[in-house]
C-alpha cells in the first residue's frame, strides 16, 4: 500500500492524486481477475462475459451497439451472440422500432448463476458501503460516474469513434 505523507499544500495534493490513480489501476486489475474467474465458472470466455454484462446492463441492444460498447468487430460480435444464445444466456428478437433489425436480450432467469459467483464481492461491497455516510456515498458515486465517462471517452478516442 502506498504511504501518503501528510505534507501541506501542493505536495500532499500530488501524492493523493497519484495514490488515487495507482489504486484505480489496482482496482481495474483486481476486477479483471474477478471477471476472469466468473467467466471460467460460467464456462464463458472473457469476451463473452463482457458482452453478457453489457447486454444485461444496457439491453436489449442491437448487435451493432453491442459491438461498439465491447470494442469488437461485427463478425466477432456475431460469434459471441451465437455462443451466448446457444448457452441460453441471451435471445434474439425483432426490433419493434425496425422490423428488419434484431435486438439481443439477456435471459433473466440466468442472472442467479452470475449473482452466485459475484456474491462474495457483493457482500464485501455492502460491508464497505455501510461504513460511509450518505454525503460520502454521493461523492464516491459522482467520482465513479465521472471516471467511467472518462474511460469510455478514452476508449472511443482509441477506437476512432
Amino acid at each position: 500500500m502506498d504511504r501518503i505523507v501528510h505534507e501541506p499544500g501542493a505536495l500532499r495534493n500530488r501524492q493523493l492524486r497519484a495514490a488515487i490513480r495507482h489504486r484505480l489501476r489496482a482496482l481495474g486489475i483486481e476486477m479483471s481477475l474477478l471477471n476472469h474467474r466468473v467467466a471460467a465458472g460460467l464456462q464463458l470466455s472473457d469476451t463473452d462475459l463482457d458482452a453478457l454484462n453489457v447486454i444485461s446492463r444496457y439491453g436489449p441492444v442491437s448487435p451493432r451497439t453491442l459491438a461498439q460498447r465491447c470494442g469488437l468487430h461485427p463478425a466477432t460480435t456475431t460469434g459471441v451472440i451465437d455462443r451466448l444464445e446457444r448457452g441460453g444466456w441471451v435471445s434474439r428478437e425483432r426490433d419493434p422500432a425496425d422490423r428488419r433489425g434484431v435486438l439481443v436480450r439477456f435471459v433473466s432467469g440466468r442472472g442467479t448463476e452470475m449473482a452466485h459467483l459475484y456474491a462474495g464481492m457483493n457482500t464485501s461491497m455492502r460491508e464497505i458501503l455501510d461504513s460511509y455516510r450518505d454525503d460520502e456515498l454521493a461523492l464516491i458515486a459522482g467520482f465513479l460516474e465521472r471516471t467511467a465517462e472518462a474511460s469510455s471517452s478514452a476508449a472511443a478516442r482509441l477506437s476512432g469513434t
